[in-house]
Parts: C-alpha cells; structure tokens; sequence
C-alpha cells in the first residue's frame, strides 16, 4: 500500500537527480525493509517540519530507523557531498564555474573594554 504524499516529499525528478549520491544498502548485510527514497523523504519531513525524531508520522519508517541513517550519512560525509554536487550542478545551469571562486569574509570585531585586572572588578567582588 502507498502512502500518502507529504509537502515534504521529493518528485520524481528530484529523486533522479538524488538517487545516485544516496549510499546504496552494503551487499551481505540483512534485507532491506525500506526504500531509500522513503528513508530521505523521513529525513526531510523531520528537518523541514522541525518535528523530534521520535514524533515522525507512522507512514514513514520507524524513527530509530530513519535516525541512524541520518546520524550514519552524516558521519561518512555524504550530507556534504549530497550539498557540493547539487550546488556545483546549480551553478553549471546558471552558466558559472562549478566551483565559487570567491568568498565574503566577515571582519567586523566586538569591541571590548580596555580596563582589566582588579579595578574591572564590580564593588562586591573586591
């Protein structure tokens, strides 16, 4: 039985595109129970709706499930690469270089007293 679809859902092209940067299931390893497509549909329904792990609708795998792929993708990289490949191919369609060739660095500072030592002490410390 299908599901019903979630605002949250990724179409069919975007599965495309997807697909080949998910992990495939390791060979020799237990059956898989669920698809990868609905695992990364779970872990986009929790990080867009901001809902815990453990409040996940039934319809999507078991939250412990959906978690430790998340926590197991995370840990191998692959959040970033999944970021690097999408970004490089959204700028390769805009018509720039894959790669940004540039950055902003931030160079605002805080400042800061210039009084140390114990006269920076309030009354009531001393």
């Amino acid at each position: 039985m299908r599901r019903q679809a979630y605002s949250t859902d990724i179409s069919d092209a975007e599965w495309k595109i997807l697909e080949p940067l998910v992990p495939a299931p390791l060979p020799g390893g237990r059956p898989v129970t669920w698809s990868r497509r609905e695992i990364v549909n779970a872990i986009l329904y929790v990080l867009r709706t901001g809902c815990q792990w453990h409040l996940l609708p039934h319809d999507f795998p078991p939250y412990k499930t959906v978690f430790d792929y998340y926590r197991q993708w995370r840990r191998q990289g692959i959040w970033e690469q999944i970021n690097a490949t999408l970004r490089e191919k959204l700028r390769v369609q805009l018509g720039r270089d894959p790669q940004p060739t540039a950055a902003i660095i931030d160079s605002q500072s805080v400042k800061t007293t210039e009084k140390g030592g114990p006269e920076a002490m309030t009354a009531a410390r001393k």
